[in-house]
């Protein structure tokens, strides 16, 4: 079973990783063989000569260095907290959070003013994407996804000045956790039924309303809450507006159990008289459904990116294990139908990181358009669903058993599979 030790294990491995010389395996792989024009390839040379990094390393120098680090940091973590929390417990200590700012695996495009790396280029998320992965920490790369790919997307484009040093480096240091609050009782993706409401009061808003099924509403320390600011406005009747931890009023219900990803926490959330200050308004009043729909690509690309990296570690993993796991004295890997298995995925992962690969230069160049990043949620979450259940077949009567990887990823495809879902204005 995965252990937060696990997790541990993954924010040492990180941490040499995202510095501004690490692009993900996949891009680096196909510059370093001449896959890209060489105008690009220039370009990410003079970028790294700029920062006095030399020449980009391969992807596998790259991981190699890093999961060197891994049983030295397991230990370490054993030592300094023994009990920190695992996906058996439901709960992630918030410890790991801080750690991975430390080890700059965490709030990556953060401004260097507010304490973050400043880094904007997405292929960094891919690494740690793919890294958190390899050793399955499930509920804790969702949590960094949502904070990355979801909270920090709308605090990095909407704030002010102001409310961007109140609230970034927080968010820096890992000590501040965010959610985001659209869904309720009976409002999905139709966000015009909205019913969580804030009106004026002088220079305040007084916010009622019930929020479910927020990811990290437990933990969360600011939440973005959507709400209807002007209920005769119709689609420009709605605002973000950020409730902080200890306002009165603000109360959270009962941690849902659901069927996956037990340590990531999903909660329902109640506001009675909440007073929000004027200055907790994100972005201007009366936008929030535009800044909700237009956000969309950057959390889809995020569902992309976990989903495209879960399916090759998987597969990689099952790969090895038809190789190790003998029948009639052999193999299984040497067996015909095994190996048309394995080539099948080989080929359709490989294929799908193609696409992964160009939704993300396109994001990084300012490019990628709702419906790009919708073919690449949609698809790759599929293509993940496949997957595991292709390797669940194949390990047999263990790919039930939690103590396999294979078996914990089977019961967190529909978490996946049902967040982005388009929002209908």
């Amino acid at each position: 079973m995965v252990s937060a030790i696990v997790i541990g294990i993954v924010i040492g491995a990180l941490g040499r990783l995202v510095l501004p010389s690490r692009p993900s395996r996949q891009v680096v792989e196909r510059l370093r063989l001449g896959g890209a024009d060489p105008d690009r390839r220039g370009r990410a040379r003079g970028c790294r000569a700029q920062q006095g990094q030399g020449a980009p390393p391969t992807g596998r120098r790259v991981r190699e260095a890093c999961r060197s680090t891994r049983g030295r940091r397991a230990r370490s973590h054993r030592r300094s907290d023994p009990t920190r929390s695992s996906e058996s417990d439901r709960w992630i200590d918030r410890k790991v959070f801080a750690a991975a700012a430390q080890q700059g695996i965490y709030g990556l495009q953060i401004g260097e003013e507010y304490g973050g790396a400043a880094e904007k280029d997405y292929r960094y998320r891919m690494v740690v994407c793919e890294e958190i992965a390899r050793v399955h920490a499930l509920s804790f790369g969702l949590t960094v996804a949502l904070q990355d790919d979801l909270v920090l997307h709308y605090l990095l484009d909407l704030t002010n000045d102001a409310q961007k040093r109140r609230w970034l480096p927080g968010f820096a240091c890992g000590e501040t956790i965010g959610a985001l609050a659209m869904t309720e009782p009976g409002t999905g993706s139709d966000l015009r039924g909205i019913r969580t409401s804030a009106r004026p009061d002088g220079e305040d808003w007084i916010l009622n309303g019930q929020k479910t099924f927020i990811s990290s509403g437990m933990m969360a320390d600011l939440v973005i809450v959507a709400a209807r600011t002007d209920p005769d406005a119709g689609s420009r009747g709605f605002s973000l507006l950020v409730v902080e931890r200890d306002m009165p009023g603000f109360t959270r219900g009962r941690k849902l159990d659901k069927i996956g990803l037990p340590a990531q926490d999903t909660a329902e959330l109640y506001f009675e008289d909440v007073r929000v200050p004027a200055d907790n308004v994100v972005g201007l009043p009366g936008t929030g459904l535009q800044q909700l729909m237009s956000h969309l690509p950057r959390e889809r690309l995020g569902v992309t990116a976990t989903a495209i990296a879960t399916s090759r570690a998987i597969f990689d993993l099952t790969r090895d294990y038809c190789f190790d796991r003998r029948a009639f004295g052999k193999p299984i890997g040497d067996f015909q139908h095994i190996r048309f298995e394995l080539a099948e995925m080989a080929t359709e992962i490989d294929v799908a990181e193609a696409y992964v690969d160009r939704s993300v230069r396109a994001y990084s160049a300012g490019e990628l358009t709702p419906v790009d990043a919708a073919k690449g949620k949609w698809f790759v979450s599929e293509l993940q669903k496949r997957v595991v259940d292709r390797c669940l077949q194949l390990h047999g009567g263990y790919g039930y058993m939690k103590e396999y990887p294979v078996g914990r990823h089977t019961s967190t495809q529909g978490s996946r599979r049902s967040t982005a879902a388009p929002p209908r204005s």
